[in-house]
Parts: structure tokens; C-alpha cells; sequence
């Protein structure tokens, strides 16, 4: 459906969005290559993106950290608002500069959420909870977090945002007044409510596992749909105090 609506209009709105989420994985994938596809690219004098496979708290610091942090809120939550992005624009006239606007205060939000986890990564790494990658190294801690985040898939507020994403034409119809960048704002906020929890699981399944960012994405996505998004939230909470019970027995 989005790819007939973009050979209809040769909307670039539309194409500034796929930019950026294929630019956010392909950035994504560069930083989480292997130490021997690393070298190669010293060779090659790819020093820049090497500089950013080695985004860890003792080697690069808070920026790096924050950059790479903006770059994984960008490629796995832009593609769960789709759906959202798409009601606006059969709503708005004035697409192109009124949708980039939208998309960039649904980012504001997430950039936020950025600097805040990239923070987090440092004071956790510092005190032992968390290695240079940002992978927990403590079953207790994997387990408070497995533990938190699927306590809060049965939480009102969960609840309560999701049914907002659900319905994004009732959303943008009682926000219409506020203009495109304070929706954006509002959507990246109740989208934020939705999915913080499962997006702070990275520091269990590890924070440059391409494997855990891609089912983490997809989850959400499907989360986040009307039909079938009601299937998932209760089973996925299940599944995830389960792994905490399990983490603490086992320790693994």
C-alpha cells in the first residue's frame, strides 16, 4: 500500500522517510560487522565507521554513544508508526513540508529517549552492571529487566497508549489544531509509552545485536496493529516475566 502511494504521487516526503530508516539500519549494520570486516575497512580507511563499532562507554564516550542510541530509536520506531504517517497524510493537504514536519517531532521525542539511555549505558557500565557493548553482566539485573518490562505490558498507561497508536485517525482528529510538529510530538510521546520497556531490553539481548533490534522492531510492529496487536501484548508479557523467572533460576 505505501509503495503504491509513493509511485502515485512521487511524494518525496515519502522518500525521506525510507531514507532515513534504510540509512538507520545500514548505519546499524556497519557498526555491528565483526572485528575481522572492522579491518578491513581500516584498510580501506573507513576510519569513521570504525571509530563507530567501537561505541563504548570507555573508548568513545557519551556522543558516540547518544549517536548510536538516536540511530537504533530512528530505524526501529519510525517503521512502527507507518500506519500513523500514512492516516496523516490522507488527512493533510499540504503533504510534503507538513509530513517532514510530523516525522521530525515524532523524532524529537525519540532523541530525547536517546540521550537519556546513552546516559544510562555509561552510569550502568561504570558501576559493573553492563560491558563495553552494553550487554548486561548480571542474571539479577537481566532479570529486573525482563521482569519491568513485562510487569508493564499489563500497566493502564501501556494499555492506554497503545489504543492510540491503534487509532490514528481519532488521534490526529483530536489533535488537528496543534499543527504537524506538535502531533509528531504527541505520537513519539504515547509511541515512547508503548514501547521504552522493550526497547531498554537491549541491555539484556545486547545493545548492537542486529538480531534482537530486528525482532524487537518487528514485535512492536505488530503490537501496535488493531487487529492483531491485541494477540500479542498479554502472550508477550507472559513470555517475559517467564525469561525473568527463568534468568533468576538459571542464571542465564
Amino acid at each position: 500500500m505505501l509503495a503504491t502511494r509513493i509511485r502515485a504521487m512521487g511524494a518525496a516526503h515519502w522518500l525521506f522517510l525510507f531514507a532515513l530508516i534504510l540509512g538507520g539500519w545500514t548505519a546499524l549494520w556497519l557498526m555491528a560487522v565483526p572485528a575481522e570486516t572492522r579491518a578491513l575497512g581500516q584498510i580501506y580507511g573507513a576510519e569513521f565507521w570504525i571509530s563507530l563499532c567501537l561505541a563504548t562507554p570507555d573508548l568513545s564516550g557519551y556522543p558516540s554513544l547518544f549517536f548510536m542510541w538516536a540511530l537504533m530509536s530512528a530505524a526501529m520506531m519510525l517503521p512502527t508508526a507507518l500506519p500513523a504517517f500514512a492516516t496523516y497524510e490522507d488527512l493533510s493537504a499540504n503533504t510534503d513540508i507538513n509530513f517532514i514536519n510530523l516525522v521530525l517531532g515524532y523524532l524529537t521525542v525519540w532523541l530525547g529517549f536517546a540521550a537519556i539511555a546513552a546516559g544510562l549505558q555509561i552510569g550502568l557500565f561504570r558501576v559493573g552492571l553492563l560491558d563495553g557493548f552494553g550487554t548486561s553482566q548480571s542474571a539479577i539485573f537481566s532479570a529486573i529487566l525482563l521482569a519491568l518490562a513485562g510487569g508493564y505490558q499489563f500497566s493502564p498507561i501501556k494499555d492506554a497508549c497503545l489504543s492510540k497508536c491503534r487509532m490514528p485517525l481519532t488521534f490526529f482528529m483530536e489533535r488537528w489544531e496543534d499543527g504537524p510538529f506538535r502531533m509528531g510530538l504527541s505520537l513519539g510521546a504515547i509511541c515512547l509509552g508503548c514501547c521504552w520497556a522493550l526497547m531498554l531490553l537491549g541491555f539484556v539481548g545486547g545493545v548492537m545485536s542486529l538480531a534482537f533490534m530486528g525482532l524487537a522492531t518487528v514485535i512492536m510492529i505488530f503490537e501496535k496493529m488493531p487487529a492483531i496487536g491485541k494477540y500479542i501484548s498479554t502472550p508477550l508479557g507472559i513470555v517475559l516475566l517467564a525469561a525473568s523467572v527463568w534468568m533468576l533460576i538459571t542464571g542465564f
